[in-house]
């Protein structure tokens, strides 16, 4: 076990640590324009920028690290790096593909500067977990409803992609990786997989965190899987953290956080949206409903680690920190090994 880890779990055993609220919440607040999402570096670019937000690490740093010290300033122990969308896949949309190691350790390093002053104002450790998102391919489903055969996207490919992002976050100084949104159980393991190598390569490693989607209220991940079967495909990654985030407020989300909190032998990880959204795409909830519904979380001891996902501002975190203050983190179970095997469903082997 690493020391990031031991202090982690440390941490973890006393209290229910808090994780940051949304990046793309707090950047659409700030109404940036195509030139300055561009800035001088990328002015003459060929490709529409302006949604990038991941470009934003290099064009407008000072404004993602500020956003960084701000969630610190409500009360995260945690912050993600602004690299969700940081992959040669997810880049190719712009045309920036040579980008993305580069995207990795400026955002890694943007989020320890803010780490570092924030350590420094009231002494509490802070942590950066470099964000992997899945990418916008599946490597289980066909995007093509004519030939269900067909994949955009091979395990090789997500490896690759995967593995430049880890090493870019892990040299811009992350303490931990985050393999989030996880949509398709697959695109993870592809994920587990590079970051595994890469770890052998550097003979060094680093806690890694799952978070997977439930995409609706059928309880299910897009690839079709329930929580209990997500866990028996990614238990082998000893992740430090298991959980839940984007896709559902916290009162939908509830119930498959409960359902992970049984079978998994780690921490829960729990960062819902600030409820649904309304029939503009935007998310009403307000920071005090939100903490109302994640505290309850705690209270069922169902939590270790709980901060916000889509829609979520400073204010949110900070309502939620104060939610949680306090009460006991959940107590991780002692469960008997066994075989257990997963599809859509999982299956456990029994005596009888």
């Amino acid at each position: 076990m690493t020391d990031t880890e031991t202090t982690i779990r440390k941490l973890a055993a006393e209290r229910i640590l808090v994780l940051d609220g949304a990046m793309g919440t707090m950047i659409q607040q700030r109404k940036f324009s195509e030139a300055d999402f561009r800035a001088e570096r990328f002015k003459d670019w060929g490709h529409d920028l302006k949604g990038n937000n991941d470009l934003l690490i290099l064009t407008q740093p000072d404004a993602i690290r500020e956003i960084h010290l701000e969630y610190f300033r409500a009360g995260a122990d945690i912050v993600e790096t602004n690299t969700f969308s940081s992959t040669t896949i997810a880049q190719a949309d712009y045309g920036m593909e040579a980008l993305a190691y580069e995207l990795n350790v400026e955002g890694a390093k943007l989020a320890r500067q803010a780490a570092d002053i924030a350590e420094k104002e009231d002494g509490r450790p802070r942590f950066v977990a470099g964000a992997i998102g899945p990418t916008n391919r599946t490597a289980s489903i066909s995007p093509d409803v004519n030939n269900p055969g067909f994949r955009a996207v091979t395990f090789d490919d997500l490896a690759a992609a995967y593995g430049e992002a880890a090493r870019g976050l892990i040299d811009g100084g992350a303490d931990l990786i985050l393999i989030e949104t996880i949509f398709d159980t697959l695109n993870a393991k592809a994920a587990v997989f590079a970051i595994e190598e890469l770890y052998a390569e550097l003979g060094r490693r680093l806690p890694v965190m799952i978070s997977g989607t439930i995409t609706d209220l059928s309880g299910r991940t897009l690839s079709g899987q329930t929580p209990t079967a997500f866990w028996n495909a990614l238990s082998h990654a000893r992740p430090i953290s298991v959980g839940l985030n984007c896709a559902l407020g916290a009162k939908e989300m509830r119930a498959h956080i409960a359902e992970l909190a049984r079978v998994a032998d780690t921490l829960i990880c729990a960062y819902p949206n600030a409820g649904l959204p309304n029939e503009f795409g935007l998310y009403d909830e307000s920071p005090e409903a939100m903490a109302e519904l994640v505290g309850e979380f705690a209270d069922a001891g169902l939590v270790n680690i709980v901060g916000g996902c889509c829609g979520t501002t400073p204010a949110h975190i900070a309502a939620i920190a104060q939610a949680v203050k306090g009460k006991a983190p959940r107590k991780i179970p002692d469960i008997a090994p066994k075989m257990r095997l997963s599809g859509l469903e999982p299956f456990e082997m029994t005596a009888a």
